[in-house]
């Protein structure tokens, strides 16, 4: 009863809330009514002269008797994210995308018209701008006292409520333009992803590496085993495929005669949308001719680790409760050792028993293949017992060729190949390998991808002829490793979903 009274009570207040916005809304609308009939609703010819972080930067510290003694004349433009009329004087602040300011109109110094004008027309959430000098007020707080003002932009839809900001997550990530408005732990986040991007940028070019940029529109899908997006080229009459790995076409660079290559790219995949998944990712691929897959996590680890320091001040980072240290060497185990270590009730001999492990991951709700061999048995224990233990920085290395289908296979160990997937905070951050040269193992491998796809395997890899052909005229002894950049950044930014750190997620259409 106390539910029912409770969902009624809430009904009842967002009927109330949408009717008061649409009254605000019909409100403003009449003013920009007014504007156009003035003919000055939407000017265009204000110049924004100053920015408020760098007014702060360069007078945020002078004293009261230095800003009177010399004066400091800003001219600046923004938002207006407060508004106090008091009779003959007014306070607003204005907030552009350095900062906020604090602003001090007086009827004296505008006129009665603008003073006028301030008071019936300027909303919160107008863009306004202003100029005017600095000065202290008693209490210290550095302002503008504004001789014109001119509104810009009028805003018509009300901001959410100043005390509550915007906190419905749904909202937030429909309407990102609202969120960066309100919400200063949203501007930091995506503040420190485009700064993580250029760390990243910035670290592979000083290791001599070539960005270069390859084609998303793909008329075989590959590099990675999942279901592709589908569209068709009308001119050439062709289905093409959105990338879902940019990594076949950078081997071909590698053949090509570029060592060292890196891309970061967006890339697709037609699969399901969680806290750790979006249809459409940013990676971060590389490729360096003469290097093998120990150099690549040692590499792997030093990129992190610095982009890390670089963006965030620090290789220890906060996250969801936890202290994830960079600083250390990156423990590195096979899938059957971490799930010795971290899944203490299975003994050495289970895993090794492909009857046990069918049966034990049928009792855990997982998958298992029949035609599964030991090592992807293995995987799929890892999977569903450990993986989401695996919060400090872990490479599982040495996966079996038979899920690692362009993995340079080892030399020593039959069935494994010399691959490794980085997982921190309980997913996979990274996943590289030694690149698999030889083009008659590869048309093997493409072949029995091909097998599964015509069994009914969604996420199984296209043979790809060209690709082969390419390898003929031989690529060098590779190694190369892809990063989740939006995984990354969840971690530098201490975000729990990876919408949180896309400015515009998937999201189901609005109801």
């Amino acid at each position: 009863m106390e539910e029912k009274v409770s969902n009624e009570k809430a009904e009842q207040q967002t009927e109330e809330s949408a009717v008061q916005e649409n009254h605000l809304i019909a409100e403003r609308l009449a003013k920009l009514d007014k504007l156009r009939a003035a003919g000055v609703a939407y000017p265009n010819d204000f110049v924004q002269k100053d920015r408020t972080g760098d007014v702060r930067r360069l007078h945020g510290e002078k004293s009261a008797e230095e800003l009177e003694a010399s004066p400091v004349e800003v001219t600046l433009a923004g938002r207006v994210m407060l508004k106090r009329v008091m009779g003959k004087a007014s306070f607003m602040t204005l907030k552009d995308g350095t900062g906020h300011i604090q602003l001090f109109l007086t009827k004296t110094e505008v006129g009665e018209e603008v003073y006028d004008f301030f008071k019936k027309m300027i909303d919160i959430g107008d863009i306004i701008g202003v100029s005017g000098d600095l000065f202290l007020t008693k209490t210290g707080e550095l302002t503008v006292r504004v001789k014109t003002l001119r509104l810009l932009t009028k805003n018509i839809r009300p901001l959410p409520d100043k005390f509550h900001g915007l906190s419905d997550p749904e909202m937030r990530y429909r309407q990102r333009y609202v969120d960066l408005i309100m919400n200063e732990d949203t501007r930091r986040t995506f503040i420190i992803r485009s700064k993580a991007i250029a760390e990243t940028r910035k670290f592979m070019m000083e290791h001599f590496f070539m960005e270069v940029e390859t084609p998303m529109l793909h008329p075989i899908p590959g590099g990675a085993n999942a279901k592709p997006f589908i569209t068709h080229h009308n001119a050439l009459d062709m289905d093409m495929y959105l990338r879902i790995a940019p990594e076949l076409y950078l081997k071909r660079l590698v053949v090509g005669g570029f060592e060292r290559v890196f891309e970061l790219n967006r890339s697709f995949r037609n699969e399901g949308v969680d806290v750790r998944h979006n249809p459409e990712f940013t990676m971060m691929e590389f490729y360096a001719a003469y290097k093998e897959y120990h150099w690549l996590m040692d590499y792997t680890e030093e990129l992190l680790r610095t982009v890390a320091v670089n963006t965030i001040g620090t290789a220890k980072i906060s996250y969801q409760g936890h202290e994830i240290d960079l600083t250390k060497p990156f423990d590195r185990l096979t899938a059957k050792d971490a799930v010795l270590k971290y899944a203490p009730q299975y003994t050495s001999e289970q895993l090794e028993d492909a009857d046990f492990m069918r049966k034990e991951l049928v009792r855990l709700g997982e998958p298992a293949k029949e035609d599964a061999g030991i090592g992807a048995l293995q995987m799929a224990m890892f999977e569903a017992t450990t993986e989401a233990k695996l919060i400090q920085p872990t490479y599982i290395i040495d996966y079996p060729v038979e899920i690692s289908p362009l993995a340079r296979a080892s030399d020593t160990r039959k069935g494994i190949t010399e691959r490794f997937e980085l997982f921190m905070a309980g997913r996979e951050t990274a996943n590289g390998f030694s690149e698999l040269n030889d083009p008659q193992d590869q048309a093997a491998r493409f072949k029995a991808q091909a097998d599964l796809k015509a069994k009914g395997d969604d996420e199984a890899m296209y043979y790809d002829a060209d690709y082969v052909r390419a390898l003929e005229y031989g690529l060098p002894p590779t190694g190369g490793c892809g990063v989740g950049l939006d995984r990354f950044v969840m971690l530098l930014t201490d975000s729990a979903s990876i919408r949180d750190v896309l400015l515009f997620p998937h999201m189901r259409p609005e109801a």
